[in-house]
């Protein structure tokens, strides 16, 4: 399957103005950054901790980079820490902190004895201060109709912050930040599947601001076969303002346990053939209508 990346990149959205970029710290010295996990070498753990120090504690956040996915991290005093899925194999953990001084950086490697990962889903913003939250809808055996092809939305598994239970073996893991799970913040959500059911899966956000935070950009990063000869990534940007609002990020279909398809609305061709749903347009109307 081909790598792709789609990117969409406003900067500015009708309606006021936004959030430009990572707030900068306000110390004048080149901030150094000390990692005390992950320490390199091997390791059989499924999660990789990054966790550190930043010498300003005007910094917030840090960028984290894993393998080259991007992450904003909130901090506390300088602090930050934060568990994520390992990768099958090399893990390139970057920390990078910038204020008026400059920008610091600190990076480990290790590498992870763990079986790969078919599914990973990981969604972010780019604003402090709203609730980006992921929504996945997971297939079932009712969840498409053999013989006419339509997708039942009302048979898919819906795992979401309020609901994290997944019935065919996924785990969702919530924004935490500093052992609170309900703070306005920059994410991750994270989603991954060891073991995906054949099927479509859905992928979308909800979005609620707060306080003055009026428009803010989702980001969507998905890799399929992570670890494997077969992976995939693909990375999708889109604008959110309006508050309530629920974009439909991504489609997934799970040929079998070694393909998998995505298919973008409003960036790709409707797909056709390999089982795909018929009615993806009409359900995506309803979960963009529906309240969450």
């Amino acid at each position: 399957m081909t790598t792709t990346c789609l990117l969409v990149s406003l900067a500015v959205f009708a309606g006021g103005e936004r959030q430009v970029g990572v707030p900068m710290g306000q110390g004048k010295v080149r901030p150094k950054v000390t990692l005390s996990q992950p320490r390199g070498g091997w390791t059989i753990d499924r999660m990789i901790t990054v966790e550190g120090q930043v010498s300003d504690n005007t910094v917030d956040p840090v960028i984290v980079s894993i393998n080259g996915d991007r992450y904003l991290m909130r901090t506390s005093s300088g602090s930050f820490s934060r568990a994520f899925p390992s990768a099958a194999g090399k893990n390139v953990v970057t920390v990078m902190a910038t204020n008026r001084g400059g920008t610091g950086t600190a990076q480990a490697t290790t590498y992870a004895e763990i079986p790969p990962v078919p599914l990973k889903v990981v969604l972010t913003s780019d604003t402090e201060g709203v609730w980006t939250d992921l929504h996945i809808w997971e297939p079932t055996k009712e969840s498409q109709n053999k013989e006419t092809g339509e997708l039942n939305q009302n048979a898919m598994a819906h795992v979401f912050w309020a609901n994290t239970e997944s019935p065919s073996g996924g785990t969702f893991y919530l924004n935490e930040q500093g052992g609170d799970f309900d703070q306005p913040a920059y994410g991750p959500y994270l989603y991954v599947h060891r073991a995906p059911p054949t099927g479509t899966f859905l992928i979308a956000a909800n979005y609620w601001p707060s306080g003055d935070k009026a428009h803010t950009i989702a980001t969507l990063n998905v890799t399929l076969f992570e670890g494997t000869a077969q992976e995939s990534k693909r990375r999708v940007q889109v604008p959110l303002a309006t508050p309530g609002t629920t974009r439909v990020l991504a489609w997934i279909n799970v040929v079998d346990a070694g393909k998998a398809l995505i298919y973008v609305p409003g960036q790709d061709p409707e797909p056709d053939g390999n089982g795909w749903p018929t009615n993806l347009d009409a359900v995506t109307y309803t979960v963009t209508t529906q309240s969450m």
